[in-house]
């Protein structure tokens, strides 16, 4: 099977950790990419750095790699095959799922080496 290709979307992004019963701001809707997770202990935004939130934890300067796709649900090993490359090249990754296809995000500053080490081990990788 061939091995995935990732686009590199334009936005650098942020991640946010709220408490668990925040409100969700609604200029986060109006973002052409974001992603919310709300567990018992937070609520987490991923959201491009120029959608504002008011928080105290948070980590910027992220950018996002997508797995094009649609994926199928059963497919099995891609995000392990990908992350396992990123962490051979010691490239701390967040990784994002939707119902079709998988995000992964690494700082800015180690994009062009994860972007050398995936292409390094048969992925295609553009922007």
């Amino acid at each position: 099977m061939p091995k995935q290709s990732l686009l590199i979307l334009p936005e650098i992004f942020v991640i946010h950790s709220l408490p668990n019963n925040a409100a969700i701001p609604a200029e986060v809707f109006n973002a052409s990419v974001y992603f919310i997770g709300k567990t018992n202990e937070e609520l987490s935004l991923v959201v491009p750095d120029t959608v504002l939130v008011d928080s105290d934890d948070k980590d910027s300067g992220w950018k996002a790699l997508e797995v094009l796709g649609p994926l199928n649900l059963s497919m099995v090993g891609i995000m392990a095959q990908i992350g396992g490359v990123l962490a051979a090249a010691k490239i701390s990754i967040f990784v994002v799922s939707t119902f079709e296809t998988d995000f992964f995000l690494v700082k800015q500053d180690d994009l062009q080496s994860a972007s050398a080490a995936l292409v390094a081990n048969g992925y295609k990788v553009q922007e």
